[in-house]
């Protein structure tokens, strides 16, 4: 028997219901890749020597949640190597051993879904702070009009002035305006993962405060992951979601601790007491940990 468009009632009969279509199969949803996965990564290089040894970590890709990690650890345990190997750069890439994915997918190489801002200033000399910005979007092909209308957008974003900022050039600017101009050049590019290494260690206290709230705020504009290697545990604290605290080299992490979030702005949050109670806690933390590491060698 068949309906009036000749096709076979049976095929349109649902379980139980007679001449009912049948209703599809809910999709089920597949979970998304981890943004970043380190399984018993090492990496020695040429010369022999190991800067980290059997690292493993996850950042899962959690809906509408962003994260800030901070790395901690002492001068040469491996915290810069770690950054690169996630960012595809030599000579720290490849790993000697082990696995490292970002957004599900093996790491071969620099890719525009992971931004870089390094302590240095990295600025063209001979470009403006607007063509700075703008950089990227240029390499990509986006017209003139619009990369220029986002790299004044970006401007304003990270606290400088468009009238009298755009047509400077790096030589004009101070020690954090260039890293607000490298931010800007980053953050433009709205990357998936952002690696930033010793940022603000060369700028006086007031900015670096400035600094780290501005961090805070378009990291979770831009919806993206950020891995920030620091020194001081003042702003690990403070801009971290997530703590992991290295060993000495061979660096491995010995500790992955949470952050209690805060929305109070750098310099009145490092006054209080509960702030001050942590960073001792971690200070002490990384003590014990390295200590106990070095009387098990």
């Amino acid at each position: 028997m068949s309906d009036a468009g000749g096709v076979p009632r049976k095929a349109l009969d649902s379980p139980g219901v007679p001449g009912a279509l049948a209703a599809p199969r809910p999709m089920l949803a597949l979970p998304a890749p981890d943004i970043v996965h380190f399984a018993g990564v090492s990496k020695t290089y040429e010369d022999g020597y190991t800067a980290i040894h059997d690292v493993s970590f996850t950042v899962e890709d959690t809906p509408n949640h962003m994260e800030i990690i901070g790395v901690l650890g002492p001068s040469g345990c491996g915290k810069s190597t770690v950054l690169r190997l996630i960012a595809g750069l030599t000579p720290q890439h490849p790993a000697t051993t082990g696995v490292v994915e970002v957004m599900g997918r093996p790491v071969t190489g620099p890719g525009p879904d992971r931004g870089f801002v390094f302590q240095d200033y990295t600025s063209f000399d001979n470009r403006t702070v607007a063509d700075n910005i703008a950089f990227g979007l240029e390499c990509s092909g986006v017209p003139n009009e619009e990369r220029t209308a986002l790299a004044r957008e970006w401007i304003s974003k990270v606290g400088l002035n468009v009238d009298r900022d755009a047509n400077k050039y790096p030589h004009q600017l101070s020690g954090g305006m260039r890293q607000r101009v490298a931010l800007a050049r980053t953050l433009i590019l709205k990357p998936r993962v952002i690696l930033m290494d010793e940022p603000f260690g060369a700028l006086d206290p007031r900015t670096r405060f400035a600094m780290q709230d501005l961090l805070v705020t378009l990291c979770r504009e831009v919806e993206a992951t950020c891995f920030l290697v620091t020194h001081s545990i003042e702003e690990a604290v403070h801009v971290s979601d997530r703590l992991y605290i290295f060993s000495s080299a061979p660096g491995t992490i010995l500790k992955e601790m949470k952050i209690p979030p805060s929305a109070r702005a750098a310099h009145l949050r490092q006054r209080e007491p509960e702030f001050i109670e942590t960073v001792f806690e971690v200070r002490d933390l990384i003590e014990t940990l390295d200590v106990s590491t070095k009387a098990g060698d």
